[in-house]
Parts: C-alpha cells; structure tokens; sequence
C-alpha cells in the first residue's frame, strides 16, 4: 500500500509539472501576448511566482517517492537473494528526472530572479527578456518531461 500509494503522488507531482508547463506555454504564453508589457510581465511573473513555489515541493515529492520506490525495489530483490539491476527505463526516467530537476533550479533561482527584479524595477525590456530565456528553458524541461514519459512506458 506505501508503494502505491507512493507511486499515486510520484505521478500526479510530474502530471502537475508537465501539463503547467505545457499549459504555460502553449496556452497562457500566446493569450497574454497582446498585452502591454507592464500587464503581460506582471502577470506572467504572477503566475509563474505561484506555479515555481508548487513545482519545489513536487520536486522534492518527485525526488522523494523515486528514490524511496527504487530503494525499496532494490532491497526486497536483495533479500530475496538476488542481485538488482536497475532496469533501463527506470535509470533513464531517473536521469532525465534529476536533468529536469538541475533546469528547473536553473529557471527558478537565476531566470526568475532577473525577471523579479525587471519587475520590481518597472524594467520591461529586461522583464521581456527573462521571459523569453524562461520560455526556452522551460520548453527544454517540457522536452526533457515527454522524453522521460514516454522512455519509461517503452523502456519499462
């Protein structure tokens, strides 16, 4: 029951952050882009303050029940006296997890900072800027996520 259980909130923690990102960029990017500037950079930063805070604690979620359910895998193998082999589709998801998670910290900690401060300084130049690097990364991430999605249903 802890594994499945585990396996519910590993899943629905990488639904959330995928379909947000694909929601932000597919969706609310192009809708708010016939905005002034002031308004569209707010409110972009608005949303994506909110959508950042979640996406920490899914990735310690994430984190969290991975780790746990390979361990656990791992151990029971073990004990039954035999030797784990992680298998490949799990160390890719596992891989590209851990790169998404090195990106989001990237668009987090320095992308959204350069955009907080465009904003708290009325720096719409700047603010366009930082969304613009913002969307390449989190377009890199949204890649990254499908990758590790559709490595883990066909590798196993």
């Amino acid at each position: 029951m802890i594994y499945a259980s585990l396996k519910l909130i590993h899943v629905l923690s990488i639904v959330l952050w995928i379909g947000g990102m694909f929601f932000a960029h597919a969706f609310l990017r192009p809708a708010v882009q016939s905005l002034e500037p002031p308004v569209r950079i707010r409110l972009m930063h608005d949303v994506l303050k909110r959508f950042f805070t979640t996406v920490q604690v899914v990735v310690l979620l994430v984190l969290f029940s991975g780790l746990w359910m390979i361990g656990r895998v791992a151990k029971e193998t073990v004990q039954a006296g035999l030797p784990f082999n992680m298998p490949l589709g799990w160390t890719v998801m596992a891989t590209l997890g851990i790169l998404m998670i090195v990106v989001f910290g990237h668009i987090r900690f320095a992308l959204f900072k350069r955009l907080s401060r465009a904003v708290s300084a009325s720096d719409w130049p700047a603010g366009g800027a930082a969304l613009g690097s913002i969307r390449i990364w989190v377009g890199v991430n949204l890649i990254l996520g499908v990758a590790t999605i559709a490595a883990t249903l066909l590798l196993g």
